[in-house]
């Protein structure tokens, strides 16, 4: 009887060590990141909790694209930055193909679309369509942020299109953050300016800005986030598939860490630690149903490594 139990418990714990077993390149989860504040916030968590678990990961900065192409091709195993309706275009083509996989909404009630400082807006810009009438004080310039972005394509279809007589007006690509330079310098200006804004973001607590209306058709109403995935990455490394599925933030969490950031209170790390520690009720929903890399318990050791 002693031997027959011994046999079944060995047979349990094999069951287990198999029910955990993942693929060998599941050790690694190579995250997707356009250079955005926000997303290097969510990577962030994202890579914290897969240290706490046994995993490594690996951050490739690339553009919009590229890291739909980077998933499509097997090169990138998830992207935690699909902002909708801005990369409708690349959804379409890769997600709702099925070609990428959509793991879950990650975040709900974004904004997305051209800002102005509120000076702008109270005198009198307030939608896509007021923006040509004062065009010399704008100097007939809008900002966007990296090259291939899908917003810049779409501002850069309405000056293609002379939508809202914007025709002859001029799109200036740049990083989140040059784009962000030339906007503080010319608040402090009081100038006109005309950029790329969207929330969450500490732009908006650094600056007193309005989104325009009007543009609802380049940028949709209300937006969201999604987590992607390249084609059957959940089935073949689950463990790590449930915890990106599990993964959902808040506009108040990513605006606080951001703020963290680039006040130049903390670095990235130092601040999801900081935030973690502080609100670690988070974890119970993120954690549910995830185990260590090797069956162990999730909690207790992300817990540990905060």
């Amino acid at each position: 009887m002693n031997k027959l139990n011994a046999m079944l418990a060995g047979g349990l714990l094999l069951a287990a060590g198999m029910a955990h077993a993942e693929d060998k390149q599941c050790a690694t989860v190579r995250l997707a990141d356009p250079g955005w504040s926000d997303i290097a916030v969510t990577n962030g968590i994202a890579s914290l909790l897969l240290d706490g678990l046994g995993y490594r990961s690996q951050t490739m900065t690339l553009a919009v694209p590229i890291i739909f192409a980077g998933m499509q091709t097997g090169q990138v195993d998830v992207f935690l930055g699909n902002w909708m309706p801005a990369q409708q275009d690349n959804y379409d083509k890769y997600v709702a193909s099925g070609q990428i996989d959509k793991l879950a909404e990650n975040l709900s009630g974004t904004e997305y679309t051209l800002a102005v400082p509120t000076y702008a807006w109270e005198a009198g810009v307030k939608t896509f369509a007021d923006l040509d009438a004062h065009a010399e004080r704008f100097g007939k310039r809008i900002y966007g942020i990296g090259a291939g972005a899908p917003a810049n394509e779409s501002i850069q279809k309405m000056i293609d299109g002379d939508e809202f007589g914007l025709g002859d007006w001029r799109l200036v690509e740049s990083g989140e953050q040059a784009m962000l330079i030339q906007v503080g310098r010319r608040v402090k200006r009081d100038d006109f300016v005309v950029f790329l804004g969207w929330t969450p973001h500490p732009m908006n607590v650094q600056y007193d800005i309005r989104y325009l209306r009007g543009g609802e058709a380049y940028f949709g109403e209300s937006g969201t986030v999604n987590t992607l995935a390249r084609k059957g990455y959940a089935t073949q490394c689950p463990n790590v598939g449930r915890l990106m599925s599990n993964l959902a933030f808040t506009q108040d969490m990513e605006n606080a860490i951001m703020n963290e950031v680039l006040a130049g209170n903390a670095n990235n790390d130092a601040a999801v630690r900081a935030w973690l520690r502080s609100n670690p009720e988070v974890l119970d929903g993120w954690l549910d149903g995830v185990t260590t890399r090797d069956g162990g318990d999730a909690l207790a050791a992300v817990k540990a490594r905060l």
